[in-house]
């Protein structure tokens, strides 16, 4: 089974550092993003590598993922064994690579992927958003498992007066992750039978207040799906009008998740933060975090 990592925008919210450095390369601590997504991607059972959709205009992405043996060897001439390590285990992730050289929506980017996935199931995770725990998409393969290997999307609650920002599911609460009732049809650990995406709906009209969190393991047939797709919102084409189309053949299911589980990256600002998070739950990094910051911001942090 692959993992498809969409990479080929061009990250404008980030301009004009995105000019020369991909945004999946930004680092959060020593670590650029896209690897946290990438050892994300490859933690369930059954992942055996990862497909970055990329851009001809982003080599540095592709040159990350590969070991440089002469650059290993200068920082262990230097005494840098432990960053040498690092940088070989990075260079040693199980990464492909396909491009997509033309901005035609999500759809479009993972279609690109086809050749890589053959006919087996495989996920779906966006660059801008990785779970330190590296848990979701293993609960979702679970989930996929109690349901025949059917597809499973992650989802999390918004705010009633939010749910016109977002896609948002229809369906029905049918259990829970551990088999026990859970605590709200929209709480942590619920599961939803999935019979409707609905995009951007006013909140009188929205089915749940559960949108799709950007986590996806999906059937092979949603490839075969994308090959037809027209053009969806913003002349684009879109995952979401292939996975309702899947609906009228298949099952879906949703997994409820916390959305603080995971880390934003994909404002400068929520970029930022999560680098603050991060370092506070480092033990390692906390202490230089807060000297680094100074008394007065450290003490706005409580």
């Amino acid at each position: 089974m692959k993992a498809v990592i969409p990479a080929a925008g061009l990250g404008t919210r980030f301009l004009p550092a995105t000019k020369s450095t991909p945004k999946e390369l930004l680092p959060v601590l020593n670590k650029p993003v896209i690897q946290y997504v990438v050892e994300e991607a490859l933690e369930p059972e059954g992942v055996d590598g990862v497909v970055i959709v990329n851009s001809h205009e982003k080599p540095q992405i592709e040159q990350y993922f590969s070991v440089d043996e002469a650059f290993e060897e200068e920082l262990r001439g230097r005494g840098k064994a432990f960053q040498a390590d690092a940088v070989h285990d990075a260079g040693s992730l199980p990464v492909s690579f396909v491009y997509q050289d033309e901005a035609r929506g999500l759809g479009h980017a993972v279609l690109c992927a086809e050749s890589e996935t053959g006919d087996e199931p495989f996920f779906v995770l966006l660059g801008d958003y990785f779970v330190p725990d590296r848990q979701m998409c293993v609960n979702m393969a679970k989930v996929s498992k109690e349901h025949g290997g059917a597809s499973v999307i992650a989802v999390a609650p918004v705010p009633a007066d939010q749910v016109s920002r977002y896609g948002i599911i229809a369906g029905e609460c049918v259990g829970s992750l551990d088999g026990k009732t859970p605590e709200g049809e929209e709480s942590d650990g619920a599961v939803w039978k999935v019979t409707g995406l609905v995009e951007k709906p006013q909140p009188e009209d929205a089915p749940s207040h559960l949108f799709i969190v950007g986590r996806y393991l999906l059937s092979p047939r949603v490839m075969k799906l994308l090959e037809t797709q027209g053009i969806g919102a913003g002349g684009e084409i879109q995952l979401t009008d292939a996975m309702e189309r899947l609906l009228e053949d298949e099952e879906m299911y949703a997994l409820v998740v916390d959305p603080e589980e995971g880390c934003d990256t994909g404002t400068p600002a929520a970029w930022a933060a999560t680098n603050a998070k991060m370092a506070l739950q480092d033990e390692s990094s906390r202490a230089a975090f807060l000297e680094a910051l100074g008394s007065k911001a450290a003490s706005q942090l409580g």
